[in-house]
């Protein structure tokens, strides 16, 4: 039985552990027939380590999304791998300590440009590093973690997705006439590493306890794994711009 990304060729960010919704991710591309190659910052022998889950052997390659000699080999790596790409996720996050936690109103403003740069500046860096890749089209996929409300103890990175969220929409309407779609997904929360670097996490993650009209288990990302798949696939041909839920239904609950 084929599957839905047989024939695709993915370029995945972020996997750095288990638990993490890129690593599911690129399992279930995997298992969809995708081909699929991985890159790692700061340790990529992590992201290595991590990979031999994998169902299939994957090559991993460094990227730091803030170095520009790492986006501009980016091409030739990924083109000598594997040819050209079909679909990109970007899983990428990052605060310092000093923007999270409830200290939003005492951030100074170099933590603040840390946060904006690499958790939503890059899916624009990765977008035009990936580009030329991309010649007959494809789906670029973002996570982010619904930055409609001020969430506890999530400080700066709210804005920061709020800025991912609209980097997405204005590389959909750049990107549309190359037949590149670019789509987020918004999870509900995950244990993942980028979670318990969070402090005050469990109260933040307590939300789901109270409101979600579906069960969700912090424990599982694979269903927002399956989400990233679905829109890696082309049975979203015409979707773009959008920012799909994957949080049991919360973002939809009144008070």
């Amino acid at each position: 039985m084929s599957g839905i990304l047989d024939g695709k060729r993915i370029l995945i960010t972020g996997v750095l552990m288990e638990s993490s919704i890129a690593f599911h991710a690129a399992k279930v591309a995997q298992e969809q027939g995708a081909e699929v190659i991985l890159t790692a910052f700061p340790r990529p022998t992590l992201t290595e380590r991590i990979a031999k889950k994998l169902p299939k052997p994957v090559k991993v390659i460094e990227l730091d999304v803030t170095n520009t000699e790492h986006l501009d080999r980016l091409e030739g790596l990924v083109r000598d791998e594997l040819g050209s790409l079909d679909g990109v996720v970007h899983s990428i996050g990052f605060a310092p300590q000093d923007a999270l936690g409830g200290n939003f109103l005492n951030t100074p403003f170099e933590s603040v440009a840390t946060a904006m740069h690499v958790s939503a500046f890059s899916l624009k860096s990765l977008a035009m590093a990936c580009k030329p890749l991309m010649s007959e089209g494809g789906s670029i996929v973002g996570l982010t973690f619904d930055a409609q409300f001020a969430w506890p103890q999530y400080d700066w990175m709210g804005p920061a997705k709020a800025a991912l969220e609209a980097t997405s929409r204005y590389l959909a309407r750049d990107l549309g006439k190359d037949d590149i779609r670019c789509n987020l997904i918004s999870a509900g929360p995950i244990g993942s590493m980028a979670a318990k670097s969070i402090p005050g996490f469990t109260e933040l993650a307590d939300v789901w306890n109270t409101r979600s009209p579906l069960s969700w288990n912090m424990a599982d990302p694979e269903p927002a794994g399956r989400g990233v798949v679905a829109l890696l696939s082309d049975f979203f041909p015409k979707t773009t711009g959008e920012i799909i839920h994957v949080d049991g239904g919360v973002h939809m609950m009144g008070a």
